[in-house]
């Protein structure tokens, strides 16, 4: 299978969506548009589309041209029945390609925190793998209304839409699943003055909430991405 991935900030990782594409033997193509504007061909390039987080808002077309072209390419991989995963800035991105309304600033959330699958996301292929309930890590402050026509997979108190699907394999989750326990500890150490703004203390607590939350989120992230890859 052929996957693009979309990374829209230096330093980011694949973690456990990289381990479940590696088992499943995927041949992944970087873009990296922050830097060159280039952007993964259409739907008849690659089975499957990965658009990873980033500092910028969803709309920040000024500084970013990028951005619009790129939430469209995610719905024409969509409706052409294409694999498609948004996290965090991707599920922004997504949300925004399929009509959705970005709220900047409206959400913000650190950290190993819980989320919930409602009662559609028990019966999806993918979030019904993490179990009703299950830690996981966030970093972000936006947030989106969602797309009409898209199911409601997952929800908690800092943000309501934490994960959505449209279609048959076209998913958005505000959280990082793919941020497993080395790639939080590789952020704490490469972006430490921007998480300390999120959490005042995150050097020194990261640690103790690693030790609290890190496992479990670990095996729901990994399950998550497993479940995502099998539907490719």
């Amino acid at each position: 299978m052929r996957v693009a991935i979309v990374e829209n900030i230096d330093g980011t990782s694949l973690g456990s969506v990289g381990q479940a594409l590696n088992e499943a033997e995927a041949e992944c193509t970087l873009f990296r548009p922050r830097h060159d504007g280039r952007l993964p061909a259409g739907p008849d390039a690659f089975d499957a589309l990965v658009v990873l987080g980033g500092e910028q808002s969803a709309v920040d077309d000024a500084d970013h041209r990028y951005l619009e072209p790129l939430s469209r390419l995610m719905r024409s991989y969509g409706e052409s029945d294409r694999a498609v995963l948004g996290i965090c800035l991707g599920a922004q991105l997504l949300a925004r390609g399929y009509g959705g309304t970005n709220l900047i600033g409206a959400a913000p959330e650190f950290g190993w925190l819980n989320v919930q699958t409602t009662v559609a996301g028990l019966s999806d292929p993918v979030l019904s793998s993490a179990g009703a309930a299950f830690p996981i890590f966030q970093w972000h402050r936006d947030t989106f209304t969602l797309p009409q026509g898209a199911v409601h997979l997952a929800e908690n108190r800092g943000a309501t839409h934490q994960a959505f699907r449209l279609g048959r394999a076209v998913y958005g989750t505000q959280f990082h699943f793919e941020a497993n326990r080395t790639v939080v500890a590789d952020w704490t150490r490469d972006f430490p003055e921007a998480a300390e703004v999120m959490w005042p203390g995150w050097s020194a607590d990261h640690a103790a909430e690693e030790a609290i939350h890190g496992a479990k989120a670990d095996a729901a992230g990994l399950a998550l991405a497993r479940a995502w890859v099998s539907l490719i």
